[in-house]
C-alpha cells in the first residue's frame, strides 16, 4: 500500500506556506510604518484555508464533491503536469487593511496592530510546524516498524 503524503500530512504543509507568506506581508507593513502613503496589507488565512479545503473556488461534480481544476495545454509542445492539483498552486490574495485611526500622511499601518498580528502568526506557524513535525515522526516510526 502506497503512502499518500497529501493525505498523511493534511493541510499542514499548505498552512506553513501561507503563514510564511503572511509573515512576509506583515514584516513589510512593519518596515513601512513611517512611509507616507503606504497602504497596510494582509492575507486572510481563513479564506485561504477554505479554498485549500475545497471551498467555492472549485467546481462541483456529482455527489456534492469538489472537483480539482484540470490543467489545460495550449500548445502541443507543452509538457503535461501529472499529479498537479491547482488548488495548491494558487497564491493567497493579499488585501489592503482598514486602519482604526486615520493618519495625516495616508499611511494605514498601525504598528501595535501589526506587531500583534505578526506575533499571532508566528505562534500559529510554530503550532502548524509542531503538528507537521509530529506527523513526520509518526510516519517515520510506522515505516521503521516501531
Amino acid at each position: 500500500m502506497a503512502i499518500s503524503f497529501d493525505k498523511a500530512l493534511g493541510i499542514h504543509e499548505a498552512a506553513l506556506r501561507v503563514r510564511t507568506q503572511r509573515a512576509e506581508v506583515l514584516a513589510s507593513n512593519l518596515a513601512n510604518v513611517e512611509t507616507p502613503g503606504y497602504q497596510a496589507r494582509d492575507i486572510d488565512f481563513r479564506e485561504v484555508l477554505q479554498a485549500q479545503r475545497g471551498g467555492s473556488s472549485l467546481p462541483m461534480q456529482e455527489g456534492g464533491q469538489r472537483q480539482p481544476l484540470e490543467q489545460g495545454m495550449t500548445h502541443h509542445n507543452h509538457i503535461p503536469l501529472k499529479g498537479f492539483d491547482r488548488r495548491y498552486a494558487a497564491e493567497p490574495e493579499v488585501k489592503f487593511t482598514q486602519p482604526h485611526q486615520a493618519s495625516l500622511d495616508g499611511n494605514t499601518v498601525e504598528a501595535h496592530e501589526e506587531h500583534a498580528k505578526f506575533m499571532q502568526n508566528a505562534m500559529d506557524f510554530q503550532a502548524s510546524f509542531t503538528l507537521l513535525n509530529r506527523k513526520f515522526s509518526g510516519l517515520s516510526k510506522a515505516l521503521k516498524g516501531e
